[in-house]
């Protein structure tokens, strides 16, 4: 298949989506706080726009196109920005999450103060996840990286209670710490082997690093993962997103499906597959520790979630759990397991942003915050406890929702590796995942309300929520069932993260 000309290998394709980002958020900040209908213009147009470029790149990339842009930025280094498979994966991931979650936060955030703010420091948290995506290098990586703790912090304490600026301040501990680690790692390997493009299958240079000198290989591998590790919520670097959850509601589906948990377990996919190299990194022993400690986060997380009363937590130490798979599935050495991992990423962001806007709603709505007072809630708000009960299937693994497609690839993949015991933390995982969500399912459909009323009984008084909640969260659900039905199809999730895995083992 052969790229359509208008693509061939254009340096602005690869500049567009991020600029475009960048303009919107400074036009934002410039839009004067009164002139909501303007800021909203903007904010859509912008998001629209954007969703549109990088669908119409996959098809050409998939042919074999590649539009870099290339400045150098000190002596030996070079700002790359590149589209490829696995960047346009994660690019599309987060412009489709961006434009509903900003007509989400348009109508979340209605008639409260500060939305110039929160709209200007949301479009730099997408600009530095654009970044993220299409960095063609290690420093330039690194660089978007770092932006993006800085520009998330507003969002995280945006309420500017006591307790957003403890969550905002434990969040700065461990995100500044875990970048302090990845800048050091990657100075060091910069220093070693020059400038590190990433490359499938992993940088030759490193590969001569690796067999020249191991421990070093070995001890910079670790510095990076750790840093990236915290953004991914490793165990024990998770402990800033649970504490996050006191932000608005868009701003944990930000953190969650679209932007900081992503950018870290994307970073440690490129530092694998794209810096290393599987196979060298095996070689280097590294793997089987990830493995494990990925394993581990997996079920500490499940059985954490299982343990809280507020929602929002709860939704969070599953988060914790599951994006580990993706971490595992990277981490299994097998063509198979790469493939669920990369599609799991994606997956699991449409399960969990659908989720936590399912939680925005139920606490705007009703004031409903907790596990507790779900019970007959399906009655009074049935499209978002439908989207919810979709969500919560999709994380558990129930055909044909996207969390059955992908945690069958990684299935497939444990036993296509030398870690055959990985299938039975899925299975364990499974059956917590089932104890933390199907009660709350149960109790919004079926289970009495306080005071003995039931769910079918009089007064039951509609109350769902704005289109402008509504919508964005009924998108996002179907998308879950959607991609789960059609995930062998070419350009689908799966279709890309199967794509993108024979590159890195040819």
């Amino acid at each position: 298949m052969t790229p359509p000309s208008w693509v061939g290998e254009s340096s602005l394709l690869a500049v567009a989506p991020l600029a475009l980002s960048a303009l919107v958020a400074v036009v934002v900040f410039l839009i004067p706080e009164p002139r909501t209908k303007a800021r909203t213009t903007v904010n859509i147009t912008g998001a629209s726009v954007k969703l549109l470029i990088v669908a119409a790149l996959v098809p050409a990339v998939i042919a074999g196109a590649r539009p870099e842009w290339r400045s150098a930025l000190l002596p030996g280094l070079d700002l790359v920005l590149r589209v490829e498979p696995l960047s346009l994966l994660f690019a599309g991931l987060s412009s489709l999450l961006w434009l509903l979650t900003t007509i989400y936060a348009i109508g979340y955030l209605e008639g409260r103060p500060h939305r110039a703010r929160f709209f200007g420091f949301f479009s730099l948290c997408v600009t530095a996840t654009v970044g993220i995506s299409f960095s063609g290098n290690l420093v330039t990586f690194l660089i978007f990286f770092e932006l993006l703790t800085l520009v998330t912090y507003p969002l995280v304490v945006h309420n500017g209670t006591a307790a957003s600026f403890r969550s905002g301040q434990l969040y700065l501990r461990y995100t500044l710490s875990g970048g302090l680690s990845v800048l050091v790692g990657v100075a060091w390997l910069t220093a070693l082997v020059g400038d590190v493009d990433f490359t499938a299958g992993g940088a030759a240079a490193v590969a001569e690093l690796a067999a020249e000198d191991p421990a070093t290989a070995v001890a910079i591998f670790v510095l990076i993962a750790a840093g990236l590790g915290v953004k991914a919520a490793l165990f024990p670097l998770h402990g800033w997103l649970p504490r996050a959850m006191v932000a608005p509601a868009p701003v944990s589906a930000l953190l969650h499906a679209v932007a900081v948990v992503k950018a870290g377990v994307f970073g440690l996919v490129r530092l694998i597959d794209d810096v290393y190299g599987v196979q060298v990194a095996d070689d280097l022993g590294v793997l089987l520790p990830l493995l494990v400690l990925a394993s581990f986060t997996v079920i500490y997380g499940s059985v954490r979630a299982l343990m809280q009363d507020d929602l929002k937590k709860r939704l969070a130490y599953s988060t914790v759990s599951q994006v580990s798979y993706v971490t595992i599935g990277i981490a299994l050495v097998s063509e198979m397991g790469t493939a669920g991992g990369l599609t799991h990423l994606v997956h699991q962001g449409l399960m969990k942003i659908t989720l936590f806007f399912c939680a925005g709603l139920f606490a705007e709505v009703l004031g409903i915050k907790t596990v507790s007072r779900l019970a007959g809630l399906g009655r009074r708000m049935p499209w978002t406890c439908a989207a919810f009960t979709v969500g919560a299937f999709g994380m558990i693994g129930v055909p044909p929702i996207a969390g059955f497609a992908s945690k069958w690839q990684l299935g497939l993949g444990a036993l296509d590796s030398d870690h055959t015991w990985v299938l039975g933390i899925f299975i364990t995982s499974a059956l917590l995942n089932s104890a933390y969500f199907l009660p709350l399912v149960y109790s919004m459909w079926f289970a009495e309300r306080p005071g003995g009323e039931s769910p079918t009984g009089a007064g039951r008084r509609r109350a769902e929520a704005p289109l402008a909640l509504l919508v964005p969260t009924m998108i996002t659900a179907t998308a879950s069932l959607l991609v789960g039905i059609i995930a062998a199809a070419p350009y689908s999730p799966m279709g890309m993260a199967r794509f993108i895995a024979e590159g890195v083992f040819p």
